[in-house]
């Protein structure tokens, strides 16, 4: 019975961990179509990337209408209708996203087309909130981390082959996509498929026997969290309205850029510092180890995102080798593959493995995913012969691996310093060394969303499913932190600017040990932690 249970749990795994491919397929292919847009719509390079603003801010959102409604129902509402009903509305919304795409682009309205874009963020924010602690679910709790890091992996792989499906279904070919007219019915195509996906993967589960994860429990009425999450919301606007209220003032727009971040950080720091005396009435929220956690988590995202989208124009610069965009592209490709490297060799611990076999694969298993990597960057065309040297950046992932031994805190705090000393390198060289160290912190964020996910939901009991969508919301940071290096960019340089994500891997360093003494108060022994999440 118990083994029937087991292949039970491995079918619904495999099946629930599509929706993580379509995340990363979806996420990464809006670099192709950011370029579009600008070109169609004659914007200027920070309109264009409201793309990517509105994308990360659909998160956000989401998350906050699941947890309002659930405030005023005093009921979690996703626990009660089930992970699995969750993660199939969440299907259907991004679905009616893809399907507006098609009217938007007809439009000829900018504005319609990231409503769209928005849509389909509030389905993915709903599909995340659900399929993180469902995967959790399926199997025994020690293996939650791991189970991630698989599904990870596998949003991953969707980041890596997104632009390449997505340029041959718009021009044809992967190779200089941008510089090529696109049809219109090209984009129709896009989306229709998309759609179709999307309803055809939501029937799927609807039929599927998947294991029924509800509670009906009642949660109390938890006001508190409502101020700091209302003021981060007013930060969120502010970089939207960054540009009309610089017209309306004359105050220079980075002021109110640089605002957005002091703000949401403002909110989370009060949050953290009240004087809890009615602790229930904060919720998720009383969790100090919560409140530092939905900080690393906007510092994680927030890093992951604006190191590669600041790439192309520091790569641009002489200093770099005055890069085309053709010859961008690579480093782009494998900075997203750097991901997938990484939660590849993380979703090892998933299976049922020796100990000689797990260590043999721990090294194996990088190389055959950086492998992958230069197969689909060859069959576009692309010459790889200066990216084998990137194997040196590979070696140090895997002997982290080995000292992180698979204890959130630990494998945090090691990754976060690795990131900082990346960027550092980064910072103060150039040329090529450069270019490697600021793209290995793909590496070196890859499997920290498990890690924090794990360290701020411990302890939380009842409050854990609220706690997730907070955390979810915090995907936030990939909307705010890209325009403020991007701001510092303008003022100090594009190489300078890269300061950012220095100290956005300082603070997640800090987070681990910081979050390890907060749960220590608690007795929570931190080596018994499994790591979960899956982002």
């Amino acid at each position: 019975m118990e083994q029937q249970s087991q292949k039970n749990y491995g079918t619904a795994l495999y099946t629930i961990i599509t929706v993580f491919f379509f995340w990363g397929f979806v996420a990464a292919s809006n670099g192709i179509f950011i370029p579009f847009c600008k070109q169609h719509f004659s914007l200027t390079q920070f309109e264009s990337q409201l793309i990517d603003f509105t994308f990360y801010g659909g998160y956000f959102i989401g998350s906050l209408i699941l947890y309002f409604a659930s405030q005023a129902s005093k009921v979690d509402i996703l626990n009660k209708i089930g992970y699995k009903k969750g993660i199939i509305a969440g299907l259907v919304i991004s679905a009616g996203g893809a399907l507006l795409m098609i009217p938007a682009v007809h439009s000829g309205s900018f504005l319609f087309i990231l409503f769209a874009f928005f849509v389909i963020a509030l389905g993915f924010s709903l599909q995340q909130t659900a399929a993180n602690p469902f995967v959790v679910a399926l199997g025994n709790p020690e293996g939650g981390a791991n189970r991630l890091n698989l599904a990870g992996g596998i949003n991953n792989f969707g980041g890596l082959m997104g632009p390449v499906i997505v340029s041959v279904v718009l021009f044809g070919t992967a190779n200089d996509a941008v510089a090529k007219t696109v049809e219109i019915s090209s984009i129709n195509n896009l989306y229709y498929i998309l759609a179709g996906l999307f309803l055809a993967v939501a029937v799927f589960y609807a039929v599927s026997k998947l294991p029924d994860v509800t509670s009906n429990e009642k949660i109390e009425s938890s006001p508190k969290p409502t101020g700091p999450l209302v003021v981060m919301i007013l930060g969120f606007l502010m970089v939207a309205a960054a540009g009309p209220l610089a017209n309306m003032t004359g105050i220079s727009a980075s002021i109110f850029v640089y605002s957005s971040l002091v703000i949401i950080i403002g909110a989370l720091l009060f949050g953290y510092m009240a004087k809890k005396e009615d602790a229930s009435k904060w919720g998720a929220m009383q969790y100090p180890q919560l409140i530092l956690g939905m900080l690393a988590i906007f510092m994680y995202v927030g890093t992951e995102v604006t190191i590669q989208s600041n790439l192309g124009a520091l790569l641009g610069l002489p200093e770099f080798g005055s890069l085309t965009s053709a010859d961008i592209k690579p480093y782009i490709s494998l900075y997203w593959g750097s991901m997938m490297i990484g939660r590849w060799t993380g979703a090892i611990s998933a299976f049922n493995l020796t100990k000689t076999v797990r260590n043999v694969l721990t090294v194996v298993v990088p190389f055959i995913a950086f492998g992958v990597i230069l197969l689909v960057n060859h069959f576009t065309g692309t010459d790889i012969g200066n990216l084998y040297v990137y194997a040196v950046c590979i070696v140090i992932l895997i002997a982290a691996f080995y000292i992180g031994q698979e204890k959130p805190a630990k494998t945090l705090a090691v990754f976060g310093t690795l990131g900082a000393i990346a960027m550092l390198v980064g910072l103060f060289t150039t040329g090529e060394v450069a270019i490697f160290a600021f793209v290995s912190g793909g590496l070196c964020c890859s499997i920290m969303w498990p890690s924090i996910f794990a360290l701020s939901i411990t302890g939380l009991g009842k409050y854990t499913s609220q706690g997730s969508s907070f955390l979810i919301m915090m995907i936030l940071g990939g909307a705010i932190i890209p325009p403020i290096q991007g701001e510092l960019a303008d003022s100090a340089g594009i190489h300078n600017s890269y300061i950012v994500p220095v100290i956005g891997f300082a603070y997640l360093v800090f987070f681990a040990w910081k979050v390890s003494g907060e749960l220590k108060k608690q007795g929570i022994n931190i080596e018994e932690i499994a790591a979960e999440g899956g982002h």
